[in-house]
């Protein structure tokens, strides 16, 4: 019993701490829609990510975690393309793509309290893929986390022209890997693309009103070992601050860049989310509870997908290893999760393979 109220406190304070900055908050005032018209400077290709996200739920997934159907995986949003049919390969990778995961905010401090299993990385080595989880501070800026992404690169055992490694950045993620290629052009021969998982290319309305000693007292999560860092991390957040820096900074076009977006329907919302969605609803009701969809878009990406989760359903699975505050508190945090992974690999592996000029694509 001590150990539930331990972790139920916990996970409170967790949920409070990420951006939950304010009393609780009335419904949204817009409604939540899914005809939205298509998104500006952006290559859609959600139909074929969808037929190869389908095959490998169907082929891959009933033995994962958290099986759900195609159709109630992704969110079809205003005018979807039907697919063309064409074959969808499930075989090894011929490319041995790996996908560097750069995690969000706080990350280091609550990631022992979660005793993630790695599953993802296990099911997409069967495949001949590979996973790392790059540590940055989960407290620093996009500086610090910069420079220690620009370090990781440069150990891992890849040739110099090498194009093997695929970014993603999960929320806070994706900012300290846009400072990395900007800062570190010499990293930039090793990665074959960047990837947007929900991350947060225009910040997040509910940084605004918070301050870093809010995200401070994640250092006091149980089994944390995370330091201060610079503690700048709330302020890289915020709106002003990404839409400044992206107004100020050109990504390089060395190679392409990939937006996986969370939209999910609000029953979707755990409800230990819930104020904080119905707090950015005051903006947009299209938001995961941390994030506009729009602000999770990379300009002038390929569109790759609307995923029907909320914000930490697509990368922090609370439920798996903590069952009764998945049952209380993060009730919507089931996703097959091991297969989106698989399928987003293979759907980049797929565009980088018929792309007639693949280092060439991706920003101006």
């Amino acid at each position: 019993m001590c150990q539930l109220v331990q972790s139920v406190t916990a996970i409170v304070s967790a949920a409070w701490i990420a951006f939950a900055f304010a009393a609780c908050s009335s419904a949204p005032l817009g409604p939540y829609t899914v005809d939205t018209r298509p998104l500006a400077s952006v290559k859609d290709k959600r139909a074929r990510f969808r037929e190869i996200f389908c095959a490998v739920l169907e082929t891959h997934g009933h033995p994962l975690p958290d099986y759900r159907p195609c159709e109630k995986a992704l969110t079809r949003v205003g005018q979807e393309r039907k697919g063309k049919g064409k074959p969808v390969d499930l075989g090894v990778s011929h490319r041995h793509l790996v996908a560097g995961i750069v995690p969000g905010l706080g990350w280091e401090c609550f990631a022992d309290w979660l005793h993630a299993s790695n599953s993802a990385a296990a099911h997409v080595r069967q495949f001949g893929y590979d996973v790392k989880l790059f540590p940055v501070s989960g407290l620093s800026g996009t500086e610090v986390n910069a420079r220690q992404i620009r370090d990781t690169i440069l150990a891992m055992p890849l040739q110099v022209s090498e194009r093997r490694l695929v970014l993603i950045g999960y929320s806070k993620g994706l900012p300290d890997i846009f400072q990395a290629v900007v800062n570190y052009p010499e990293i930039r021969g090793r990665i074959a693309a960047v990837v947007s998982a929900a991350g947060a290319v225009g910040g997040s309305p509910l940084a605004n009103p918070a301050n870093q000693s809010q995200a401070d007292l994640l250092r006091f999560f149980p089994g944390a070992k995370c330091q201060k860092g610079d503690e700048q991390a709330v302020n890289s957040l915020r709106p002003g601050v990404r839409r400044a820096w992206l107004a100020h900074n050109r990504l390089p076009h060395d190679f392409p860049y990939y937006s996986v977006v969370t939209y999910p329907d609000p029953a979707r919302i755990s409800a230990v989310l819930r104020d904080n969605y119905n707090r950015i609803s005051k903006i947009d009701a299209r938001n995961d509870s941390q994030l506009i969809f729009y602000d999770e878009v990379i300009p002038r990406s390929t569109l790759v997908a609307y995923v029907n989760c909320d914000h930490w359903a697509l990368a922090v699975p609370v439920n798996r290893s903590h069952p009764v505050i998945g049952a209380l508190f993060t009730t919507q945090n089931a996703y097959p999760r091991e297969a989106l992974l698989e399928a987003v690999l293979r759907f980049v592996e797929e565009d980088l393979n018929t792309a007639e000029q693949p280092t060439t694509r991706g920003l101006p």
